[in-house]
């Protein structure tokens, strides 16, 4: 038996007026009023990240060279993320750009697809990657570091980069590029428990970005040399 799924809000239903939208939507917090309006599908006691998605989604455009770039890498074994961001500098805007989002895979695999973006931009990686991988005992962090990729260790200071995230997202400082269907798919349902506790399931990209926020010090420019005499320079929209 075949199926399928249709979102639907209030806007879709043909028995509401306006009236009855804008007496229900009072008192509603942006992120579940962006649930009922348009049917994205939201979990949980209370969004991580009160901010509707029209206010951080923007269409992808061509990154300029000169823009520092750097990724947020979260690995395991069952699914290993990255998502990769460029910063306007001048108006202090961060710019998610670019995801991987694999499961079941070797770290050879992994930093293949991470290099194809850009072998030159760095990385900040989840320290827990230090511990020994199943294999062989090597750390990850070192196995990555094996394969060619520059990376520095995250900051993992859980709150304080929740609200680094956040403040960014709430004064129009962290755009998202349409095209990251991962990342909306975990920002959605990216929530607390009624306890106020972080619901660990599916938000390797959350912790990817997060990295990504807290180390945007360590972000560089495309070496000027590359730039220059690539016949190919790739794709400047999505950075590799």
């Amino acid at each position: 038996m075949s199926r399928y799924v249709v979102q639907a809000g209030w806007r879709d239903a043909p028995h509401l007026s306006q009236q009855d939208i804008d007496d229900m939507s009072q008192g509603i917090s942006p992120h579940q009023l962006d649930a009922r309006m348009k049917g994205i599908p939201t979990l949980g006691a209370g969004a991580i990240y009160p901010v509707p998605e029209d206010d951080i989604v923007c269409d992808p455009f061509q990154i300029p060279d000169w823009w520092p770039r750097l990724y947020g890498l979260d690995v395991g074994w069952n699914k290993t993320a990255a998502i990769w961001g460029a910063w306007d500098r001048d108006t202090d805007t961060l710019y998610l750009n670019s995801e991987h989002y694999r499961g079941q895979a070797e770290a050879t695999v992994h930093a293949k697809a991470i290099k194809m973006r850009g072998a030159w931009i760095p990385g900040v990686i989840d320290t827990a990657a230090r511990g020994r991988s199943q294999t062989d005992g090597k750390s990850l962090f070192s196995l990555y570091q094996d394969e060619g990729l520059h990376l520095n260790n995250a900051n993992k200071a859980v709150e304080a980069g929740l609200m680094a995230v956040l403040e960014r997202m709430s004064t129009g400082r962290l755009k998202v590029f349409s095209t990251l269907q991962h990342w909306l798919g975990e920002y959605r349902l990216y929530r607390r428990d009624e306890k106020g506790r972080i619901v660990k399931e599916n938000d390797h990209l959350m912790d990817a970005t997060r990295y990504l926020v807290m180390g945007l010090h360590h972000a560089t420019t495309r070496p000027i040399e590359r730039a220059a005499v690539s016949a190919r320079p790739g794709d400047l929209t999505t950075g590799y």
